[in-house]
């Protein structure tokens, strides 16, 4: 059946047991993020297996999910909770990222309600401006009030976001503002954190360089383990032992045409309301493939294994390839392989027509 994506357990494996052993050299543990891979069980068993201390997501039907079928995991919910999902949340979610208090007293009622605990770490915006205190006076006080009143909810530390919404670099600089806020804290409260979280995978170059501020004791990896190509690609800092292919997307060839490079007839807009260019290259042999932007969301996110192959554009069913002189001979009913990056395996994992294998 295709098509198809084949998640490979070992090398994720793999992928995570050398970020996790590259963090506690540095003493930072490691939550799994598996929200990029829609939880696939597969791979959050892998994972844990690495050493990765908790399994992190920011949809709380994957925390579940975990919750029964991987008995003793240790989950974290990425996404602030809405006030109508705590009954799930103080259910399924061993911590929690956390920036309004109101929410963290709905939380402390629940916790009453079910006999729970409950651990949450404030987050902090150090300028990416995605979720968090912007005044540190502000977090602190937040921070105080859960310690000394009350009983469900504990404290257990402090995070901050970088890299997702304002592209923001992590940097010793402001990594470092994190960390001495902890320490603010730690005064405070009169006992250590268990928790200074220094961010998720844009923050793993500096781990690698060497130049992670002491204090950072923990990171949420997601991209880092599972598609792996951000770390080395986009910052140039390769982690040893890891592969970029733990997913492969395999697609069926539905026709091979020789077409003309540039279309007949006067331009407008494609289905998605674009105005693509294009190039007049003459006449080529194409193949389309039966896959389509509602499984992969962008086609640039796709990496053909046979590099012979060149992704020339996509609709939502299908996906157009052309094949060059030194192509080898494919027929219908061929499979093309792609690796791909993290942004498609959002959409693959998810979409209910891409049958999932592990192998």
């Amino acid at each position: 059946m295709y098509p198809r994506l084949n998640v490979y357990k070992e090398r994720t494996y793999n992928n995570a047991k050398a970020v996790v052993e590259l963090c506690e050299k540095q003493g930072i543990s490691v939550t799994g993020v598996v929200k990029g891979c829609s939880g696939n069980l597969a791979a959050s068993t892998a994972i844990l297996k690495a050493g990765a201390k908790h399994l992190g997501s920011s949809r709380m039907s994957q925390i579940e999910a975990i919750k029964r079928e991987i008995p003793g995991a240790k989950t974290l919910m990425l996404r602030i909770p809405m006030i109508s999902e705590i009954e799930r949340l103080v259910a399924s979610c061993d911590y929690s990222l956390q920036s309004e208090y109101e929410i963290i007293e709905r939380i402390e009622h629940e916790c009453h309600n079910q006999g729970k605990t409950h651990d949450v770490i404030l987050m902090m915006d150090l300028g990416d401006l995605r979720e968090g205190y912007m005044n540190e006076e502000e977090l602190i006080a937040v921070a105080e009030k859960i310690e000394n009143d009350m009983k469900f909810v504990k404290l257990a530390g402090i995070g901050t976001n970088v890299g997702c919404y304002g592209s923001v670099k992590a940097t010793p600089e402001n990594l470092g503002k994190l960390v001495q806020i902890a320490y603010k804290i730690e005064a405070l409260i009169g006992r250590k954190l268990e928790i200074v979280s220094g961010g998720a995978t844009s923050s793993l170059p500096l781990v690698v360089q060497g130049e992670m501020p002491t204090g950072i004791n923990h990171l949420r990896i997601g991209e880092g383990v599972l598609t792996c190509r951000e770390v080395g690609e986009f910052y140039h800092s390769p982690i040893e032992g890891q592969s970029t292919d733990a997913f492969i997307l395999e697609a069926e060839i539905v026709e091979i045409k020789t077409k003309p490079t540039y279309p007949i007839g006067e331009l407008a807009y494609d289905a998605f309301g674009n105005t693509p260019s294009f190039e007049d290259r003459g006449i080529k042999k194409r193949m389309l493939l039966a896959v389509g932007r509602q499984d992969f969301g962008q086609h640039e996110k796709l990496i053909p294994l046979d590099q012979t192959i060149e992704i020339i554009g996509s609709s939502s069913d299908h996906l157009i390839v052309e094949v060059s002189e030194q192509s080898k001979s494919y027929k219908l009913g061929d499979t093309l392989s792609f690796e791909i990056m993290y942004p498609s395996m959002l959409y693959l994992t998810e979409s209910p027509d891409v049958i999932k294998v592990v192998l």
